[in-house]
């Protein structure tokens, strides 16, 4: 049987050269100098067919083929938040065996009920880089914070769908406190709004907290922003977070045209207070940010939909940090 630690096929080996320059967009890893910190909601990273290329009725689709491509762009960051990884870990595992010993990671338990859709929130890390340094919480409300999901009418009776995961690493004698979290997407827009209403002020209190241990918090995710200004926006820059400014013209999502990306979908995002008890909050130096638009690069023969069930539905996003 094959094993993703093969020799790949002749097709991988195309792909991943046609993926390389892609790829060259992010910068370079240079030890004590930057950071890089990405996200990526990896459409149903779950089950895998333990075959270099799937077959029609085989499922999931997804086979070593895209694995190898996915574990490609997650080698190029210090620290990838994944959202949308499932109960069953066969693509991840079988993704951090071909990334090598020095990835590590760490997750959450799965979300139980329909709207978590059975998902798990995880961070990806090169361990020659990054260390995690002893926080690992999910973030519950609590009852006297002033927040859509906290009053006393509530309390305890309603919390984040997903709720978010913070974790803290290390780098370059430096603490990062990362949010990762997958808003609840609901039958309409609006249903979005409370939550990210409720996460915006949860993450300016504690920002306004660790200011005082001098811990850079940055959150990243998938936050289903259908377009910049909307109310969705609105909502999720209430309190002060500043996505990445690079990142404003930069698709999120699979396109139905290669010509045309589409920059309607403002899903995914990284952000951070710029500004914290009225002085610069990140200790960090923002560089540059972007993202890495694939299709069309590998994969070429499968269509929009099909593309999605091998990579993602999604594009990963990305911030070099200087430090």
């Amino acid at each position: 049987m094959a094993e993703i630690t093969d020799p790949p096929p002749q097709a991988v080996l195309d792909d991943l050269a046609a993926l390389s320059p892609v790829l060259d967009a992010i910068p370079r890893k240079v030890d004590g100098d930057n950071l890089l910190i990405g996200t990526w909601n990896i459409r149903a990273f779950g089950d895998l067919t333990k075959a270099w290329a799937s077959q029609p009725g085989d499922t999931p689709r997804r086979d070593f083929h895209a694995c190898v491509l996915i574990a490609e762009v997650l080698s190029r960051f210090d620290i990838v938040a994944v959202q949308e990884v499932k109960a069953n870990l066969r693509a991840l595992r079988h993704t951090l065996k071909k990334l090598g010993p020095d990835y590590g990671f760490v997750m959450t338990d799965v979300t139980q009920g329909a709207p978590g859709n059975g998902e798990r929130l995880a961070y990806i890390f090169d361990s020659r880089r990054v260390k995690l340094s002893g926080l690992a919480c999910e973030l519950v409300v609590p009852e006297d914070i002033d927040t859509p999901f906290s009053t006393p009418v509530n309390a305890f009776q309603r919390q984040f769908v997903r709720t978010p995961y913070a974790v803290s690493f290390q780098a370059g004698g430096q603490t990062v406190v990362l949010v990762t979290l997958h808003v609840i997407y609901g039958d309409a827009s609006q249903d979005r709004v409370a939550e990210l209403t409720g996460i915006a002020k949860w993450l300016r209190r504690w920002a306004e907290q660790e200011d005082d241990f001098g811990h850079n918090l940055i959150c990243m995710g998938d936050f289903n922003i259908d377009r910049h200004g909307d109310p969705l926006w609105q909502a999720f820059t209430s309190t002060g977070l500043t996505p990445a400014p690079d990142l404003l013209t930069v698709p999120r999502t699979l396109s139905s045209s290669l010509e045309h990306p589409d920059l309607k979908s403002f899903f995914d995002q990284i952000a951070w207070f710029e500004t914290v008890k009225n002085k610069p909050y990140l200790s960090l130096e923002y560089r540059q940010a972007g993202g890495i638009n694939f299709q069309g690069a590998v994969l070429k023969s499968l269509n929009r939909t099909e593309l999605s069930w091998r990579m993602s539905d999604h594009y990963p996003l990305w911030v070099e940090f200087g430090l």
